[in-house]
């Protein structure tokens, strides 16, 4: 049985880098964002779930989720945000554990790949946590240039999840992504080859 990696770290520090990586030298990968999707497909439990509490009108005409209303609705009210998540956090949890459950005999490194890692207490179900970690000013800096957004824009969806000092002060492992993707690499490969992976 391999070991199970938590991966995480806050919006824009350069997450998706280090899971390709990992991808790259052939490593499983549990990809919560994925799982999110899919367990909100047309006739899941968990769109179901979501048109329950927060009515029909979040659904396109096709019976889809219109992601967009939806984010608009969560985005900008944090009691209907918490809401969301306690009533998708159920089917979410189960995908994820089966996910993990499925790969882990497949290789001798699993890499969780969770946004919201701390946040969903996943780091009780993982055997160590990585987080991707640059400082919030360049944080918010890089968010803004990627996605075109005001600094106050950017703030708010830094400030929706833990600080990336917390993260950094939990993890077990840190993978520093403030220079190149080179550089990077290289910490994750000295990681890999320390552990004998």
């Amino acid at each position: 049985m391999g070991m199970i990696l938590g991966l995480t770290g806050g919006i824009a520090t350069g997450k998706s880098t280090v899971v390709e990586i990992f991808k790259e030298a052939g490593f499983p990968i549990v990809d919560a964002d994925v799982i999110a999707r899919e367990v909100v497909e047309p006739g899941t439990r968990g769109l179901q779930a979501i048109v329950d509490a927060f009515g029909p009108e979040i659904l396109f005409s096709d019976g889809s989720l219109d992601r967009k209303k939806l984010g608009k609705l969560i985005f900008s009210d944090k009691q209907k945000r918490d809401h969301l998540n306690h009533v998708l956090s159920p089917f979410l949890r189960a995908a994820i554990l089966e996910d993990i459950d499925r790969k882990k005999n497949m290789s001798s490194l699993v890499i969780v790949d969770i946004p919201l890692l701390y946040e969903g207490g996943y780091d009780a179900v993982v055997d160590q946590v990585a987080v991707v970690y640059i400082p919030e000013e360049v944080q918010l800096s890089r968010l803004m240039e990627r996605d075109n957004l005001s600094s106050l824009e950017a703030a708010q969806r830094i400030d929706s999840q833990m600080p990336i000092e917390e993260k950094k002060r939990r993890a077990d492992l840190i993978f520093d992504n403030q220079k190149t993707v080179e550089e990077t690499k290289k910490q994750v490969k000295k990681w890999l080859s320390k552990n004998i992976f």
